[in-house]
């Protein structure tokens, strides 16, 4: 089927969170392995390989293994939630509004924002770093606060236009730069594999199976959990009869492949180079292990991976923030976004003394209640089949998903009482000193492995299992196609 004027490549997409009708949904399955493999090609992979080793005491088979079911599993499960965008046609926290209610879906629609945010910061910080070494390498010119601070902006501007565009433009790019930055990727990966000491890597002892098993949760958590509640975004012009079990494979191998080898040369790293974990700069750590003449095509192919991973995140804290209230069309979502980041970023590299600290807090604390959320969707997901397009834009009384005052109020209390318990489990900090935050079970072996979020997965999809039934939730949805999309101008009430 033809894509609409409004999802065409270099066209301003003007749709917002309303869902995509029938008659304008096209495309395939496979395009989800571009998106998530256009996702997953950034460094950020190395520093997770470099802690299975350093601070897991894996050794590199070990990590190759967890990184494959790590990776695997996590976008699997993410390949598995896009199945409702294809179904609902909306972005997932939109459609998430049939689980919590209008009301009770600002929770977890604001905790999302908040971790897209997030990891927007993190990308946007990292790629300053590449582009100011980058600049370094080729001009001899050091780090200063202007150069930094164009650095930023000027990656800021690459994330707006991309993302700005909207689906048909980030789906082309995902392809095509996926070919010229995963081949660069290679090159530098080759030769780094060829300057590993591999009488250490491979004299290095085997870790504890418990070590496996945390590791598997630390990648998990660090790779598809986070972009869990992402994947209906992207799925949700495909029409409804992709089938679901290609979502999940074109996920699982699109993301999988590029951090498994990412993360394996990660672990492999740091059997020269310990400090790689905790580096404050990775970008410059890997970078000091080449020589001037590869530093280019390493940099520049780091920077590209970052951008095509953050305009996907990007585009998705778009529609999360019109779903939160935010009355604005999408595009000026996507700015107030990249400026809330450009911020973020400035604190990063020009006050902050640590840089991975504050990013592993970030994640431990979002990976609960995200992962609480995951738990209550996806037991919704498995017995619902459709949902009232309608209903889904409608924020009033007379919403099918108004429920008892706007919340649905089994949903909000497993997805709550996970969260407690998961943070009973959890402890945040940027060192052994400096402890944001620590359960009363953080010392218990679930708790020091950093297992809480596992615990939540599970108690929120129990919880919601059992309670479903008294939000009505076992009432059939209406079936058919969404009403045409309208010309005239969005209402409040259609872009909330």
């Amino acid at each position: 089927m033809e894509a609409s004027p409004n999802d065409r490549v270099g066209t301003v997409e003007t749709r917002g969170i309303e869902p995509v009708p029938d008659a304008e949904r096209h495309g395939h399955a496979g395009q989800m392995f571009w998106t998530w493999f256009a996702a997953n090609i950034s460094i950020l992979g190395l520093p997770l390989g470099a802690a299975l080793v350093s601070f897991r005491g894996l050794n590199f088979w070990q990590a190759a293994l967890v990184a494959l079911l790590g990776s695997f599993g996590s976008f699997a499960l993410v390949g598995a939630l896009s199945i409702a965008g294809k179904r609902g046609g909306a972005p997932a926290l939109t459609l998430s509004r049939a689980v919590f209610g209008v009301r009770g879906n600002t929770g977890p629609t604001l905790v999302t924002w908040l971790s897209r945010l997030g990891w927007e910061t993190i990308n946007t910080t990292t790629a300053a770093f590449t582009l100011l070494a980058l600049i370094d390498v080729v001009f001899g010119i050091r780090r200063n606060t202007v150069l930094t601070v164009l650095c930023l902006l000027t990656f800021i501007a690459l994330t707006l236009l991309i993302s700005g565009l909207g689906h048909a433009t980030i789906m082309w790019i995902n392809r095509w730069a996926t070919y010229v930055f995963g081949v660069l990727n290679l090159v530098v990966i080759g030769f780094l594999v060829a300057t590993v000491d591999w009488d250490k890597v491979l004299g290095a002892p085997a870790g504890p199976l418990s070590a496996m098993i945390v590791g598997v949760g630390m990648i998990a958590a660090g790779t598809g959990i986070g972009w869990a509640n992402a994947g209906a975004d992207y799925a949700r012009y495909l029409p409804r009869g992709v089938p679901g079990g290609r979502l999940v494979l074109a996920s699982a191998f699109g993301a999988g492949i590029p951090l498994i080898v990412l993360i394996s040369l990660g672990s492999l790293l740091a059997a020269g180079e310990p400090g790689l974990a905790a580096s404050s700069d990775p970008v410059s750590a890997i970078n000091a292990m080449l020589p001037s003449w590869m530093s280019v095509p390493y940099l520049i192919a780091a920077f590209g991976g970052l951008l095509l991973s953050n305009h996907l995140s990007v585009y998705s804290a778009g529609l999360t923030m019109i779903t939160l209230g935010i009355k604005v069309r999408r595009t000026l979502a996507v700015g107030i976004d990249v400026v809330v980041t450009f911020l973020g970023g400035i604190y990063f590299i020009l006050i902050a003394e640590d840089f991975y600290g504050p990013f592993i807090t970030f994640l431990t604390l979002l990976a609960v209640p995200i992962t609480a959320w995951i738990g209550v969707f996806a037991v919704d997901l498995v017995a619902r089949r459709s949902y009232d397009g309608d209903a889904l834009m409608d924020v009033s009384r007379s919403s099918r998903y108004w429920f008892r005052g706007g919340v649905a109020w089994a949903a909000m209390t497993s997805w709550a009482a996970a969260i407690v318990v998961g943070l009973l489990f959890t402890e945040a900090g940027t060192s052994s000193t400096d402890v944001w935050f620590s359960g009363p079970l953080s010392g218990t072996w679930i708790g020091a492995n950093g297992l809480g979020w596992l615990v939540t997965l599970a108690l929120a999809a129990g919880a919601y299992t059992a309670l479903r039934r008294f939000d009505g939730g076992t009432l059939p949805e209406p079936t058919g196609q969404h009403p045409a999309p309208t010309t005239r101008p969005q209402t409040a009430r259609e872009t909330s």
